[in-house]
């Protein structure tokens, strides 16, 4: 059993990432702006914490004596924000918690990115070398959200840099998370649902299809605690489903969306997803437990609801 601190604990990945090793055995500790009555976080402790002051988060990380940190606190959505708060938010809570969390001496520390570094959607159009996309893929960004996620990135090279092997570090890219109420019908973090994002692709084409049920991030990080004295340090890994969401091979329906990528696509056949997670079953022995087909009801509702989730 391990204590681990989770910062935005008490967000729609954490709540799922906190039960998650809970229920694995760990004890949890969820460091956010708030202390949440989620039932998600009724197994874990919880610190009401402004985590973007840095000498308050390294004592309060010395104080907790963890064994991991998993750093998931951000402004979690692209131009939620103006590009300078989401830049200022982000790349400062990285170096806050991060920095702390080594200089407090924890042995494990493990940052959420996101896939939006590698630059999709970028206005003036995107084209990669090639798909799958995968760690090897050249980031692009090209608003603040993805430059921060980037930054992050780069935080944990900076911290491997500065205390060299004796602290294990690493950071994940979890694709769209979909968490286990939102199959159910409950609002996706853009408003619309599951369903919606289905029936019409418009909706899940900025992302590129893709997706990943918040509980197998939660059984990736677990395996990536385990692993982590192991394998290479401050490696960056893409956690994502082994599957599209997408009714249409995305062979056809990236280039529908996204001109100009018609030859690399071509390779994305049958229901190969835009994200390869290969990489994490070969270091980590991990793979996704779940996918739109085997979890999304029947009985789902599709009205969507107006307002946007924070």
């Amino acid at each position: 059993m391990s204590r681990i601190v989770v910062t935005g604990g008490g967000g729609r990945l954490g709540r799922s990432l906190v039960a998650g090793l809970v229920s694995a055995g760990h004890r949890v500790v969820s460091f956010d702006r708030t202390v949440s009555d989620v039932d998600d976080l009724r197994g874990a402790d919880q610190v009401a914490i402004d985590l973007l002051d840095a000498e308050a988060t390294t004592a309060a990380l010395r104080a907790h004596r963890a064994d991991a940190v998993i750093h998931l606190a951000a402004i979690a959505v692209p131009f939620s924000a103006p590009e300078d708060v989401i830049m200022r938010t982000n790349s400062a809570l990285a170096v806050s918690v991060l920095g702390g969390a080594v200089a407090a001496g924890i042995p494990r520390v493990v940052a959420a990115s996101s896939p939006t570094v590698l630059g999709y959607g970028a206005p003036h159009g995107w084209v990669p070398e090639r798909f799958p996309l995968d760690e090897d893929t050249l980031p692009r960004p090209w608003n603040a959200y993805a430059l921060s996620k980037l930054v992050v990135e780069q935080t944990m090279h900076m911290l491997r840099r500065q205390s060299g092997d004796g602290i294990r570090l690493a950071a994940f890219r979890p694709c769209y998370v979909i968490a286990p109420e939102e199959w159910a019908g409950a609002p996706t973090q853009q408003g619309n649902t599951v369903r919606q994002r289905l029936d019409d692709p418009a909706l899940a084409a900025p992302a590129l299809f893709n997706y990943v049920d918040a509980r197998d991030v939660a059984s990736f990080v677990e395996a990536l605690l385990s692993a982590l004295p192991g394998i290479p340090n401050a490696e960056t890994f893409f956690v994502g489903a082994d599957d599209a969401l997408a009714r249409r091979p995305l062979a056809e329906l990236i280039p529908r969306f996204h001109p100009g990528t018609a030859d690399v696509a071509a390779v994305l056949t049958g229901t190969t997803p835009a994200f390869s997670n290969a990489k994490a079953r070969r270091l980590l022995d991990w793979a996704p437990q779940r996918s739109w087909r085997t979890e999304l009801r029947d009985d789902a509702p599709t009205a969507q609801r107006k307002d946007v989730p924070a």
